[in-house]
């Protein structure tokens, strides 16, 4: 778990090559890091078609943010489209699968997540006006904004946020309360920490 919260800014996202070398990724955070991380967040750049790398153990959900569509091709036979404007999956990493580009390049927004050490749940929401957020031990929300701009209450001690910046809020040795203002829309990611081994 993150020790404090932060906004990580899309300039500061870290640019990698995928695991197998066929693509681009911008890395926004993995915990802890390094190889042994329970989860991850990126933003896939997919220009042409290509095989995705093989996460044996995690569990990914994959959004298009940008772009005119993205066709996973499994090796089941089985084919989904993610149309715009938001399209997703949810799929077993270990899953053979091919990307195959719709109409142009695409970004996709990237969650995964170590099978049996932790639980994810990603949320795909307007922001018009207040929301709010709560963060217990364990807990973490990720915010990802997809478009506009929004502000925490004062009492959080955060910056702002701008279009495709994302910010780590926890609860540290309690229950904390976040309060985010603005108009947009948004990614909202709810990491919770299992107690049992990693399989």
């Amino acid at each position: 778990m993150p020790h404090a919260s932060h906004v990580i800014p899309a300039n500061e996202y870290r640019r990698e090559r995928w695991k197998n070398g066929l693509g681009w990724t911008r890395e926004i955070l993995r915990l802890p890091d390094g190889e042994g991380w329970r989860w991850r967040l990126s933003i896939a750049e997919i220009e042409r078609d290509a095989a995705f790398s093989s996460f044996p153990g995690v569990d990914r959900e994959l959004v298009l943010i940008r772009g005119n569509g993205l066709r996973l091709r499994f090796a089941a036979d089985e084919v989904v489209e993610l149309a715009p404007p938001h399209g997703r999956i949810r799929f077993a990493g270990e899953q053979a699968v091919t990307g195959e580009l719709v109409d142009g390049p695409t970004h996709d927004f990237n969650l995964m997540w170590r099978r049996g050490a932790v639980e994810a749940e990603l949320l795909h929401r307007p922001l018009v006006g207040p929301m709010l957020f709560f963060a217990e031990p364990g807990v973490v929300w990720a915010i990802h904004l997809l478009a506009g701009q929004a502000k925490f209450d004062a009492a959080c001690g955060l910056p702002p946020l701008w279009t495709g910046d994302t910010a780590i809020l926890t609860g540290g040795k309690g229950r904390a309360r976040y309060a985010l203002e603005g108009g947009g829309e948004l990614l909202a990611i709810r990491i919770r920490e299992l107690s049992g081994p990693v399989r």
